[in-house]
């Protein structure tokens, strides 16, 4: 197991009827940016739970968050936020309203321009404290540090990390999650798996703890994601997928040991272009690259065949074979189609795809920095 350095300062507040207690967790004083989606909070009944908890309150709402949140819109949430001397921000919606406002919360006293932050990476020294109201458990954003954030005028997504953006607290109420949309529900279960996956499918560095919590986390979501599709009403299925969600990607599982991120690096570039959701992205990418690299990855791909997938024959090619289909079988099952001809994609823009990543990520990705340029070509053929 690898050295690490780890704190998890989000407070976590789950449960039915927990929204009430956000005013507990709020400065007194505090000046708040209520940020939101498309509307779905209006219509479910979580934005009248959060009026009331806000009742004693000073704030206004910027609405429109964009499901891939784009910098335009938030530039403008930015303008509102000095505008109005906000000094608190809580995300009301899924993922994507939340890495919204942690980069509103960073661009609003970012010195300098804004776009640096992710185009460049430039450190973030000071930023609005951000908190959540989740209903969508999918990216795990509600307990860490990470956003990612497209751009219409260049076609770019790209991502952001700071301690600083991590989110204060975080109500996580099963009960927010009934009324998801069937494709919400799916792409949320796919994008936890693949969470879990970039931390655990590398190489065994004796990290027994790590490996044994990412196992239960795939599990939970093998039993429940199904559950979830047939019966969107079942409390403690809703509440075992939104706690893997938010387990699968709040830095438990990625301390001490070596982490991929390749599937992610190649989806984000496949969303940009084609559109896709994120998960339909990764469910592309996750089993051709599992073929790609079933020797560098061979140790870890017959432990996850035997762990979570329950292959019990001693033929190790088998167990490899094995576990890369159950995979691809699982996101088929959750009706997340795994190549891309199920989106009526070919290959005319596989060259884009390449020149995109090159010039957002460099090569070498991976584990391993093994995954060139050819070798991420090879990765997108396979999944034709």
């Amino acid at each position: 197991m690898f050295n690490f350095t780890f704190q998890l300062p989000t407070l976590a507040i789950f449960g039915q009827g927990q929204i009430k207690k956000i005013s507990q967790h709020i400065p007194k004083n505090a000046r708040i940016l209520v940020t939101t989606g498309g509307g779905s909070v209006k219509k479910n009944g979580v934005f009248s739970q959060v009026e009331a908890a806000l009742a004693d309150f000073e704030w206004i709402e910027f609405s429109g968050i964009e499901p891939n949140p784009t910098y335009e819109t938030l530039m403008n949430a930015v303008e509102l936020v000095k505008k109005e001397n906000i000094d608190f921000i809580l995300a009301v919606g899924g993922g994507s309203v939340l890495d919204g406002s942690k980069f509103i919360a960073s661009a609003a006293l970012f010195n300098g321009a804004p776009w640096d932050i992710l185009a460049k990476h430039a450190p973030i020294t000071e930023t609005i404290p951000v908190a959540t109201v989740m209903t969508l458990p999918a990216t795990g954003s509600e307990m860490n540090g990470y956003a990612v954030i497209s751009r219409k005028e260049t076609g770019d997504k790209l991502s952001f990390a700071s301690e600083l953006v991590r989110p204060v607290f975080a109500v996580l109420d099963p009960t927010t999650t009934y009324s998801l949309p069937e494709r919400q529900t799916a792409n949320g279960v796919v994008d936890a798996f693949v969470h879990t996956f970039e931390q655990y499918m590398t190489y065994p560095v004796n990290a027994k703890i790590q490996d044994r919590f990412a196992e239960g986390v795939f599990q939970t979501l093998i039993e429940e994601g199904p559950k979830a599709l047939q019966n969107p009403a079942d409390y403690d299925v809703r509440a075992n997928i939104m706690w893997s969600a938010t387990m699968a990607l709040n830095n438990i599982l990625s301390v001490g040991v070596p982490q991929d991120w390749a599937s992610h690096a190649i989806g984000h570039e496949l969303t940009a272009l084609y559109g896709l959701d994120h998960a339909q992205t990764l469910a592309i990418v996750v089993p051709s690259l599992m073929m790609h690299q079933k020797i560098h990855k061979r140790a870890k791909i017959i432990q996850f065949a035997q762990r979570v997938w329950q292959f019990n024959g001693e033929n190790a090619d088998e167990a490899v074979d094995y576990a890369i289909q159950r995979t691809r079988e699982f996101f088929e099952q959750m009706g997340v189609k795994t190549r891309f001809r199920d989106y009526s994609i070919d290959d005319s823009q596989f060259s884009v795809i390449l020149d995109k990543l090159e010039q957002h990520q460099g090569y070498n990705l991976g584990e391993h920095k093994n995954l060139d340029r050819q070798a991420v070509k090879e990765i997108l053929y396979a999944a034709l």
